[in-house]
């Protein structure tokens, strides 16, 4: 083994960059970032223009921009659910048991 090379040290997330960040109200965060790239990846799909995005959502078009661009944390979590609805998409909410390792919120599409 060549003498020069060096381990990378590395650490382990815990799935929530936020949190491992240090965050205030990570798990908040984290949400609000889950649900926007959920509903960014609704709009790709759909490949509308901005303009179209705007009026679909009822917002100003810089803010389409916004949305586009992964600034979700300028949308509350009431606004980001509101968004859902007018994609035609149902929300539901489960509320289970915490297991230790898990994390305490989870959000996902299903197609």
């Amino acid at each position: 083994m060549n003498d020069n090379v060096r381990e990378i040290e590395f650490e382990e997330g815990s799935g929530n960059v936020f949190a491992d960040l240090g965050l205030e109200d990570a798990d908040a965060l984290f949400a609000r970032a889950q649900l926007g790239f959920h509903v960014h990846k609704i709009l790709k799909d759909k490949g509308l223009k901005q303009r179209e995005i705007a009026s679909l959502l009822g917002i100003a078009q810089p803010d389409v921009s916004h949305l586009m661009n992964g600034h979700f944390s300028r949308f509350t979590t009431d606004k980001l659910l509101d968004f859902f609805k007018r994609l035609d998409r149902k929300v539901s909410i489960q509320i289970s048991p915490h297991k230790r390792g898990e994390p305490y919120q989870e959000i996902c599409l299903v197609p």
